[in-house]
């Protein structure tokens, strides 16, 4: 999606005698303040010094997205890549919003997809300023102004950017500043280009959340219930205040948790852990794990709540009624935590307005939204500056901003006056919820004699996500979350005869979007099918795939340049014991090829090789980690990874429960980035979800074993 350029979208200010020049853009013409020059969406400054800023509107958890948008800005103004700086957008929904969700969000790997022109232009317009204004204290043209990595110049004279920045100031934008065309890029597509938060991370000098630090702060860790939907009946407090640095305790006004004020974390930690809570679980989820998949099988034993295409069930299967062959298989899937590296926190601090959060914060408007509702202020009230965050996959945005308002309520229950600091534990991470939903597949495919398709019955047992949010009437349809079914409902395979039903889990346990969502299950369904159809019809796996897909049709043509790419770069033969999976997901095409050895019962990924298309590569160094990141990431929780219940409490706690991959569990990557000057496209996301089913049909075609239940140390295999 691309926006144009406004000529308000120019700011003119002085501040302590020095001019900053901030250029933006216009977000369809929604804001109008006064009649003066307009600030909309400023997303470049540069200042007296020559300095440029670029002003990013979506948060670093690790992904790149402070390199890729200010490579988008350099590119354009020509600007010297050392000396760009970077500065976290403020909470403003307006200027800031993600033009795919309408909001100030970073996720869904749209980042760099929602704001590939916005921020090109942006750099654009600063530099049609510059060389004008350049031109004009020159006595030359135009077309004889040069800029070269952030020098300005013509004949003899040269410049630097805030030499020029008053004069740039005073003349009219234009309507729509002329971008590069590809084969003029310098930066887009470099292969090496140093991250922008790479220094400061290494050196220590970058802030995150956890490092903020307040006068007169106090820390705060919650008592939740053991289960999930628990209540707080009354509390005592005598243990807690043997502890050193204990302040106080009080109960959140929604009764979700009592609130220990400390000096320290540890402290918090302790005394939280002292405190005596009785606890109505009435209304909590008191099922193990074994009682909910008991419920899983019942609900895909019955007919599908909802019918999700055009073929009914009934139809499907007369489809299928004289086969060759039959390929018939249940699928179960855990829950499973976002585990980031950093436990979630945040602080709350009174401004003479309302409140400021400081945070690693992944949804700005999502907490402006619930937190003025809970504290009784207006949206414009309530302050985020943004701070690097260490991992989230997902878990930093949810739509009831459960962290942000356990330290809203806080914060005021001490009255609203003191800032205080709320800290998660590990435990707290993993035991707190906002999972990614347990769900179930059972699926039929009937083959005829030369191996092609004649139906396919697949019924989805899912947790919605979305149902009872803001978010419901963008995605739930006919009854299904479509959360639920990505990457199966609209699959670029040309299935005949496909039907798809699907039955909602009902229970109090917070779920939540996690990396990829519905497509890190229904990818490992689809991809093992297509391969269990492969082996029953003595066919192919890869070209069985590329028979499936409408290579006439743009998206199906893209996903076979890219299955061909994986199969090529590995060499991949017919009769090879390796496994194949291929995916579609947030606009980008992967293909994987997985090798493993098996020893006994003991697998080691030996190498992945992983073709993506992602449109443009702005970034490919970037995109390469994301891929190898993805694929680590997926290997974990398919091989080990399970959050599980007894009585409605979570047993895992930290990571010697929930194992994180690690160095010795991660394979040799190779990874080939297939040319494209196709918009760009997701790569956050889009490598967990082949990953795991190219892993699994590596250890069929090494084995003989099929692995339909995970994690896959349910099927004995231990991983090295």
């Amino acid at each position: 999606m691309s926006q144009t350029i406004s000529r308000r979208g120019f700011l003119k200010s002085a501040a302590a005698g020095s001019a900053v020049m901030m250029v933006g853009l216009n977000a369809g013409g929604l804001l109008a303040v006064g009649s003066g020059d307009v600030v909309v969406n400023p997303f470049v400054s540069i200042n007296q010094e020559g300095e440029v800023t670029v002003v990013i509107k979506h948060f670093e958890m690790g992904q790149g997205t402070t390199t890729g948008l200010t490579t988008l800005v350099a590119e354009e103004l020509d600007a010297d890549w050392q000396k760009m700086k970077i500065d976290f957008a403020p909470a403003d929904g307006i200027r800031y919003k993600n033009l795919f969700f309408g909001a100030q969000l970073t996720g869904g790997s749209t980042a760099i997809a929602n704001s590939y022109m916005q921020y090109r232009e942006a750099g654009a317009m600063a530099r049609d300023l510059l060389v004008r204004s350049a031109s004009t204290a020159w006595g030359v043209s135009p077309n004889q102004i040069q800029i070269r990595n952030g020098v300005i110049s013509a004949g003899n004279k040269t410049a630097h950017f805030g030499e020029f920045i008053k004069e740039a100031m005073a003349l009219k934008p234009i309507d729509k500043p002329v971008t590069k065309t590809p084969d003029q890029f310098n930066l887009i597509g470099k292969l090496k280009l140093p991250r922008k938060d790479s220094q400061a991370k290494t050196t220590g000098q970058a802030m995150f959340a956890m490092d903020v630090k307040l006068p007169g702060m106090l820390y705060v860790a919650i008592h939740r219930s053991p289960k999930f939907g628990g209540k707080v009946i009354s509390f005592n407090l005598d243990d807690a205040k043997k502890i050193g640095g204990f302040v106080d305790a009080k109960p959140l006004a929604n009764k979700a948790g009592v609130a220990v004020y400390a000096k320290n974390t540890w402290a918090a930690f302790k005394a939280r852990d002292a405190l005596k809570v009785s606890w109505d679980f009435s209304g909590a989820e008191t099922r193990g794990t074994e009682e909910m998949r008991a419920e899983y099988k019942r609900l895909v034993d019955e007919p599908a709540m909802f019918n999700g295409l055009p073929t009914t069930k009934e139809a499907a299967n007369t489809a299928m009624q004289d086969a060759e062959h039959l390929v018939e298989a249940d699928f179960q899937f855990p829950f499973l935590s976002h585990a980031p590296m950093e436990p979630l926190n945040c602080v709350i601090e009174k401004t003479a307005n309302g409140v400021r959060f400081h945070d690693g914060c992944q949804g700005p408007s999502l907490v402006q939204g619930v937190v003025a509702y809970v504290l009784g202020l207006e949206q414009s009230q309530v302050e985020v500056k943004t701070f690097y965050a260490g991992g989230s996959f997902g878990r930093r945005a949810n739509v009831n901003s459960d962290y942000h308002v356990e330290a809203a309520l806080a914060f005021q229950a001490y009255g609203g006056q003191t800032p205080v600091k709320l800290v998660w534990s590990r435990e707290d991470d993993i035991r707190g919820g906002y999972y990614r939903p347990m769900s179930m597949h059972r699926a039929k495919i009937g083959l005829d004699a030369n191996g092609q398709l004649l139906g396919w019955d697949h019924h989805v047992a899912a947790q919605p996500i979305m149902k009872g949010t803001p978010f419901e009437a963008m995605v739930v349809h006919n009854g299904i979350d479509h959360t639920s079914v990505e990457g199966l409902s609209d699959t670029l395979y040309q299935v005949p005869n496909m039907s798809m039903g699907v039955s909602d889990f009902k229970s109090v346990i917070p779920v939540l979007w996690w990396r990829s969502v519905g497509h890190s299950h229904t990818a490992f369904v689809m991809e093992s099918l297509i391969d269990m159809a492969a082996a029953k019809a003595k066919r192919d796996p890869v070209a069985l795939r590329l028979s499936l897909l409408n290579q006439t049709d743009a998206k199906g043509q893209r996903m076979a340049n890219t299955i061909k790419t994986a199969r090529d770069m590995a060499n991949w033969k017919e009769g090879d014991k390796r496994g194949f999976a291929s995916h579609f997901s947030f606009n980008t095409y992967v293909a994987v090829v997985a090798d493993v050895s098996v020893k006994a019962k003991q697998v080691h990924v030996d190498k992945l090789y992983i073709a993506v298309d992602c449109g443009v590569a702005i970034n490919p160094d970037v995109i390469k980690a994301q891929m190898e990141g993805g694929a680590g990431f997926a290997l974990g929780a398919i091989a080990r990874n399970e959050v599980t219940l007894d009585k409605g409490e979570v047993i895992e706690a930290n990571f010697p429960q929930y194992q994180p991959t690690r160095f010795g569990d991660m394979p040799e990557i190779e990874v080939e980035i297939v040319r494209s000057n196709e918009a760009p496209t997701g790569v956050g996301e889009p490598a967990v979800p082949p990953t795991g089913p190219a892993i699994a049909n590596a250890i069929y075609a090494v084995t003989g074993v099929r692995i339909t239940d995970l994690p896959m140390t349910k099927a004995g295999f231990t991983f090295s």
